[in-house]
């Protein structure tokens, strides 16, 4: 079954899931990368400060072997010069020990960067498994590993053979040097040592960096099945979603139904379009739209309007302008004010006539609408202009 799920496990990792198994300490890793930065500092330390050391050295022996006869039984004076002597030592390697720890600190940057994490910590028993052990040891990650194993040990080994028979003359004369020299050319040796240790090492780590990464990525390959539930997890289920779009449509939809009875006019097309319009000189600078719609909601417009009497009136151009052009909620474009100037005039004269028992006014019939705010004369014009090219 494990098998089959790894096999169905051919997508990439998301972003997402990449950040999970960053959280959890799952990362890109190489010892070798870490060890072989490691011995070329150690090399550097050896070689730049070799003859330095051997001259502290040579001097640090004279003076430990030097002893006055009135301080031997005395312990105090004892201890002060032990402790004196201690902290020679500790200033000498006190240097090579900060290269070496700056380097184990910005060595993971290389690969995988700085990782703060206490779940790795966390007891899991399942890593007590016999089973488990069992099937790491051989699995073809385990395979690879002891291959690694044995590639390194054998470059080391090689490494340092060449190294000592390549300097075979210089180790049998550093038995009859004296300490002077003999220290800063042993150290120059086993600086050497390192690099060539070091040398193996990026070898190794050369093929090991991009092994790590691979089997990394290829651990956390996700299957179709995984990918859809984090989208879902992620983004919601899409006909949730959906769902919830067209409640908060229906919602909108009645918050602008109930602002249709302030209304103080409704402008149709007379069928396809509705819009419904306010004004009070108070408190607007210009007539504001408090619902439109077409078709089914037009009629709905329609009908509140004719429940609450709100005046409609039939300007199929003024109608398809302010829908196309005004916002609801939004003041009208400055291109209608005298179109819907005129409108408001009449609304003012028929609420005037039906106060005083008159007969209501005649619609206006001669409302200026710019051409190019109404979408059927933009359309009519470019059929116009297409038919007159083809012809």
């Amino acid at each position: 079954m494990a098998e089959g799920n790894d096999q169905e496990r051919t997508l990439p990792a998301t972003q997402r899931r990449l950040e999970q198994a960053r959280e959890e300490g799952q990362i890109a890793r190489s010892r070798e990368l870490t060890t072989a930065l490691l011995m070329l500092a150690a090399a550097a330390s050896l070689l730049w400060g070799g003859a330095a050391l051997g001259g502290w050295f040579a001097s640090f022996l004279r003076r430990g072997l030097t002893l006055d006869r009135s301080a031997a039984f005395n312990m105090p004076q004892a201890l002060e010069r032990a402790g004196l002597l201690a902290f020679d030592a500790f200033a000498v390697v006190l240097p090579a020990l900060g290269v070496l720890a700056a380097v184990a600190l910005c060595a993971p940057l290389m690969l995988g960067g700085w990782l703060f994490t206490t779940k790795p910590l966390a007891p899991d028993f399942s890593r007590l498994s016999p089973a488990r052990w069992a099937k790491q040891l051989f699995s073809l990650h385990g395979a690879a590993e002891l291959t690694k194993a044995l590639g390194k040990a054998g470059l080391i080994t090689a490494a340092a053979l060449l190294l000592i028979w390549y300097n075979r003359e210089d180790l049998a004369l550093l038995l009859v040097a004296d300490a002077g020299d003999a220290i800063p050319h042993a150290a120059r040796l086993i600086g050497a040592g390192f690099l060539a240790a070091a040398a193996a090492m990026l070898l190794i780590a050369a093929i090991d960096v991009p092994s790590q990464l691979w089997q990394h990525h290829k651990g956390l390959r996700m299957s179709a099945e995984e990918v859809r539930r984090e989208m879902k997890e992620t983004e919601g289920d899409p006909h949730v979603k959906q769902r919830i779009r067209s409640q908060q449509r229906e919602m909108s939809r009645r918050r602008m139904m109930s602002e249709v009875p302030k209304a103080d006019v409704v402008v149709t097309n007379p069928t396809h379009y509705a819009v419904a319009l306010a004004w009070d000189e108070n408190s607007m600078r210009a007539p504001r739209v408090l619902a439109k719609g077409s078709d089914l909601v037009a009629a709905r417009i329609r009908e509140l309007a004719a429940e609450h009497g709100v005046p409609l009136l039939e300007a199929p151009p003024l109608a398809r302008a302010l829908h196309k052009h005004a916002e609801i909620g939004e003041e009208i474009p400055a291109a209608l004010y005298n179109a819907v100037a005129q409108v408001l005039a009449w609304v003012y004269g028929l609420r005037a006539c039906r106060a005083a028992g008159r007969p209501q006014p005649l619609e206006p019939d001669d409302l200026q609408v710019p051409e190019a705010l109404d979408p059927h004369a933009v359309n009519a014009t470019v059929a116009a202009g297409a038919a007159g090219a083809a012809a």
